[in-house]
């Protein structure tokens, strides 16, 4: 009876429902549709047990880190940190907007605040100097996605919650493969300054350099901060969260831009955004239990089996299934939904936990990059005023890239596990 969930799941959809009501309610008819009825009485424990996990009081307090962080002028200190560096060379703006997505990725690791911020403050910028409005619109979008992955990362922790997976072990193993990320695009931005001649050089004006690294070096330390005080295991990934928070109220007085209205509105924006991802993990807790009472899981099991799949196959066909789904999900419900389902399979197979979490956020992440609902191409097209459509295809190339480091990260599992084993995790 497996069908009928699916069929009310795209009769919810067709309807203009949101996907984790859909997906809640589907859930729950399907309990009446399979007569199981009696199981809906245990369905309030499961949901709490879903998201009663302490790991996620850091994703919280992550997200407040970022919104004081993105409303205190934190963006600005970096983006003129960043043309200190490169913006004299041929392109020079397209390499600061890859290289500004690098450092605000260890600030609010979130691909949608990260592509909201630039293209209100770079996207100008480049506008002036005369960069097709395209361009700068689709490396803004691809530089984007670069967020979820260095760390703190709101999707890494989820999952490290789903999994029940070190959540600084995964944290760590995001640092090299953001890195690669950042500086593919930094080559695909190096291809295109010179096949289109875009502006740039030696005649560019910049900051002046120690005036502009004192100005960003508060943005800069707190990652620094977080990371290397779980690394060494001088804090948890929660009690880093926390001192986070902190530190972006003392960042947000250096930049003279943070007070009570801005601490307050940044709370309630965590509340919000904190409150949509409970309501995710609550229909997936839905789905999970009729799942399991159907026994989704072993029928999965038995499909690996008969299918005779090694452990690098199953890898791939989880990542191809989770690439499909992310071009119309957004991660939160996708990870919700299909890691506890496929995660166990690939860990069973021999896929190391830390690696699969690696490969299947950046996966969903670029499902946000993507038509048609990417949210990162929704929010830039809004911002910047290039066509939705246009912008899709303006993107395709940076995705192309992207997907690359992608392959590059499943085959080789230790560049995400170098820094994990080094310490420990």
């Amino acid at each position: 009876m497996t069908w009928v969930i699916i069929i009310l799941s795209i009769l919810f959809m067709a309807a203009g429902a949101p996907l984790a009501y859909v997906v809640g309610a589907s859930s729950a008819l399907g309990f009446v549709a399979v007569e199981k009825t009696r199981y809906l009485a245990v369905l309030p424990q499961r949901v709490f047990s879903q998201i009663d996990v302490f790991a996620l009081m850091a994703m919280c307090l992550f997200i407040t880190t970022g919104e004081i962080m993105n409303r205190t002028g934190v963006t600005k200190a970096l983006v003129d940190f960043a043309m200190c560096l490169v913006a004299r060379l041929r392109g020079g703006l397209g390499y600061v907007n890859v290289l500004t997505s690098v450092f605000f990725a260890g600030i609010s690791g979130s691909a949608v605040a990260d592509a909201a911020a630039l293209s209100n403050t770079l996207v100008p910028a480049m506008l002036q100097k005369g960069y097709p409005r395209s361009y700068a619109a689709a490396i803004t979008v691809a530089g984007s996605i670069i967020g979820p992955i260095i760390p703190p990362s709101i999707i890494l922790i989820f999952y490290g919650a789903l999994m029940q997976v070190s959540i600084g072990g995964l944290l760590a193993a995001g640092i090299l493969p953001g890195l690669l990320l950042g500086a593919s695009l930094l080559i695909t931005n190096w291809f295109f300054a010179r096949r289109h001649h875009h502006p740039g050089g030696p005649q560019e004006a910049v900051p002046p350099f120690f005036h502009t690294l004192f100005r960003a070096g508060p943005a800069l330390l707190l990652p620094v901060i977080i990371v290397g005080g779980i690394v060494l295991g001088v804090v948890t990934p929660t009690e880093a969260a926390a001192l986070a928070v902190v530190a972006s109220i003392a960042a947000g007085a250096f930049y003279g831009g943070v007070n009570a209205r801005i601490v307050v509105l940044s709370l309630k924006r965590t509340a919000v955004l904190s409150g949509s991802i409970f309501m995710v993990m609550a229909a997936a807790a839905c789905a999970a239990w009729i799942g399991a009472l159907e026994e989704w899981p072993q029928a999965l099991a038995s499909l690996v089996t008969r299918f005779e799949l090694s452990r690098m196959g199953l890898l791939l066909a989880v990542n191809l299934l989770f690439y499909i789904a992310g071009t119309v999900m957004e991660p939160p419900m996708c990870l919700a939904l299909l890691v506890p389902l496929l995660g166990p399979p690939c860990v069973a197979a021999g896929v190391d936990p830390i690696h699969l979490g690696i490969v299947l956020c950046l996966n969903m992440s670029l499902g946000l990059a993507s038509p048609p609902v990417g949210g990162s191409l929704v929010v830039v097209s809004a911002i910047t005023g290039e066509n939705f459509w246009s912008l899709c295809g303006a993107v395709i190339p940076f995705l192309i890239v992207e997907t690359i480091v992608l392959l590059v990260l499943i085959l080789v599992p230790e560049i995400s596990l170098v820094i994990p084993r080094y310490f420990g995790f």
